[in-house]
């Protein structure tokens, strides 16, 4: 007996607090705290018809918050008192700290629903600092 292969399955989806140092394929539904550009190059329409945006927001659930970088057209969907889905999403380590990130292989958008929840911005993940341990056998 074999599931309905025409069903599609549901994404399972990770709490802030989950979140791990070298981890990839994350799935999450985020309310948009804040968010600053930090670099800004190029214009749309300019000679090579390339802008290169990236913005660093600090997205959040009801178990913490972590900064996520945004590039190019994520900026415009990771707007502040925004809720958003993330899809596979990965953890990038920046300086020794966290941060939440979605490349090409994954999805931005802006969540078909509010979340109801309220975010836990006293737990930000981003400002734990990991030490690289080198484990010799």
């Amino acid at each position: 007996m074999a599931a309905d292969s025409g069903a599609r399955r549901q994404p399972s989806f990770t709490k802030v607090d989950q979140l791990r140092p070298g981890t990839h394929g994350h799935n999450l539904i985020l309310k948009v705290v804040d968010s600053k550009m930090v670099v800004q190059r190029g214009r749309e329409g300019g000679p090579q018809g390339r802008q290169m945006r990236i913005a660093e927001c600090l997205v959040g659930d009801e178990t913490g918050i972590i900064v996520f970088t945004a590039r190019n057209d994520q900026v415009d969907v990771i707007r502040p008192g925004t809720t958003v889905e993330l899809r596979n999403a990965k953890i990038d380590m920046f300086k020794g700290s966290m941060r939440l990130a979605v490349d090409k292989w994954g999805i931005v958008k802006a969540a078909e629903s509010s979340a109801e929840w309220t975010v836990k911005e006293d737990n930000n993940l981003s400002l734990i600092e990991f030490e690289l341990v080198t484990v010799t056998e």
